[in-house]
């Protein structure tokens, strides 16, 4: 498949290296000195999986290969209708942008841009940074969970699916989208809003009485409301994040994406996390306290990064 990288930090630099290195046609959307650096010097990856090296194909305008039959959307959140902007005629027949960004609004701000039936979502499920200019750190796990927004299994689903297992990073084909993308935001709400706010890894995070159970209290609330937007989450889901999330043996290397963020003094992407949790809450009625809490002590960091 000829794909496309959007977005080439550590999300997107990881899943287009497996698949590179799969056979796949892979192209890099980048800037700045990341761009400068891939293109003369290429990626280099450290992974607790075995490190490696690439060359690769990178570029800061989309269109400059296309057409794709996949563009993978790794940018920020609050990057969303401007990226999506960039990629108008980029597709090939039947091509697809699957976001795998954080939070459950960005189907829905991509379909603003590009024809829905274009659009499919999924989750990232890795821990990678990008510690400079072409250098990745792969630290955890490393899979895509996807899907049609209206739930079929298309032949291009299944092409992508096929992609994904070659390289190795195939989670899980989905129909139910909504309640797959909810369990991530479980996990990201309650493990991202902490270690940015208290600027520690997983691992201190769980090795705190008190901060474990503020993680714990946020994925429920984040439970809660995604049941009311139509989730199926069972209790036993909630436990079993949240003993995954607290059982990684290198926890105490693992820095959640928005704290890589602070550190680099890059916007925050809180609004796509605790925010989502939030607005959903208020269009029910629910009570969410500690989302509430954190997305005010986020929005105010956000503010004074600098």
């Amino acid at each position: 498949m000829k794909i496309l990288i959007m977005g080439a930090g550590g999300v997107g630099l990881f899943y287009g290296a497996r698949l590179q290195r799969a056979g796949e046609d892979v192209y890099y959307c980048a800037r700045g000195e990341n761009l400068r650096v891939l293109r003369e010097h290429g990626l280099e990856v450290k992974s607790f999986q075995g490190d490696f090296s690439l060359q690769v194909k990178a570029t800061d305008d989309p269109r400059e290969f296309a057409p794709y039959d996949l563009i993978l959307f790794c940018v920020k959140s609050y990057d969303t209708i401007a990226t999506a902007r960039l990629l108008d005629r980029c597709l090939g027949e039947d091509g697809a942008v699957m976001t795998i960004q954080n939070g459950v609004e960005n189907e829905a701000a991509l379909c603003t841009v590009l024809p829905r039936e274009s659009v499919m979502g999924g989750n990232a499920r890795v821990g990678a940074e990008l510690t400079a200019p072409g250098k990745l750190l792969h630290t955890a796990s490393g899979i895509i969970e996807f899907g049609e927004l209206d739930g079929r299994d298309t032949p291009r689903a299944q092409r992508i699916a096929e992609a994904f297992k070659r390289a190795g990073v195939f989670g899980q084909f989905t129909r139910d989208l909504t309640s797959v993308r909810w369990k991530k935001l479980m996990g990201n709400n309650g493990t991202n809003t902490v270690s940015a706010l208290a600027r520690c890894t997983l691992g201190e995070m769980f090795a705190d009485a008190e901060s474990d159970a503020l993680v714990h209290r946020l994925i429920n609330e984040t439970a809660m409301v995604g049941r009311a937007e139509g989730a199926k989450i069972s209790d036993e889901d909630v436990e079993a994040l949240y003993n995954v999330a607290r059982g990684f043996s290198n926890a105490g290397a693992i820095k959640t994406s928005t704290l890589q963020d602070l550190e680099r003094g890059k916007r925050l992407e809180y609004d796509a996390i605790s925010g989502a949790v939030v607005r959903a809450a208020r269009r029910h009625g629910l009570s969410v306290p500690a989302t509430e809490t954190v997305h005010a002590l986020l929005k105010l960091l956000d503010a004074h990064r600098g």
